[in-house]
């Protein structure tokens, strides 16, 4: 093998988490523009694997989609999960976080202001945007064992985001802000393990 080749595996190893789905108390979707993972947890919920679903995100979405009463990433998502079936009375709202920890911690508030115990969460997220997503809600959520259930953007892929100039800079910059962003959560997670948590 050669070390490009390592180099690839290594990367996609990293960046990219895929579980089966099973059972669960709540199906996690973080903001994002993009709807193939509000799509998954969709799908997801009509199958049955969890009572509930939790998007997060406050970011004005409308402006940037074009769909004026759009307010937010969570309105955003509640409509596409609505169109999809899912019924008003499942989905939860969180729509104050701006980046993914806020997602994950602002998620964690949520649930314990409705009083629900997360002994098992489905995370449904961008498929390279999974390592970083899992860290963040399993930091938040240091009791729950959590599957990532992602949705493969095409062209972004695990098997195919190192083809293209664009896979490789959007995959590699996962890298890179894994790198980044989580260092501050890294002490509580670590201390979570350590505590026998995880």
């Amino acid at each position: 093998m050669d070390t490009l080749t390592s180099f690839w595996r290594a990367v996609t190893e990293l960046v990219f988490i895929r579980d089966e789905p099973v059972p669960a108390d709540v199906i996690f979707v973080p903001g994002s523009e993009r709807r193939l993972h509000v799509d998954r947890a969709a799908e997801l919920w009509k199958k049955g694997y969890a009572p509930w679903v939790l998007p997060s995100g406050c970011h004005a979405i409308g402006q940037t989609l074009g769909i004026p009463d759009m307010p937010s990433e969570w309105a955003w998502m509640r409509r596409i999960l609505l169109e999809q079936g899912v019924p008003d009375r499942a989905i939860l709202r969180e729509n104050r976080a701006t980046y993914t920890w806020e997602n994950a911690k602002f998620s964690r508030a949520v649930c314990d202001e409705h009083g629900l115990t997360v002994r098992r969460g489905l995370l449904c997220c961008k498929s390279y945007h999974a390592r970083r997503a899992l860290i963040y809600y399993q930091t938040a959520f240091p009791e729950t064992v959590f599957s990532v259930c992602p949705a493969d953007e095409p062209g972004f892929g695990p098997e195919d985001w190192f083809r293209t100039p664009e896979g490789r800079e959007r995959i590699l910059g996962e890298v890179r802000r894994l790198g980044d962003q989580i260092t501050p959560q890294l002490k509580e997670l670590i201390d979570c393990v350590g505590n026998g948590e995880r």
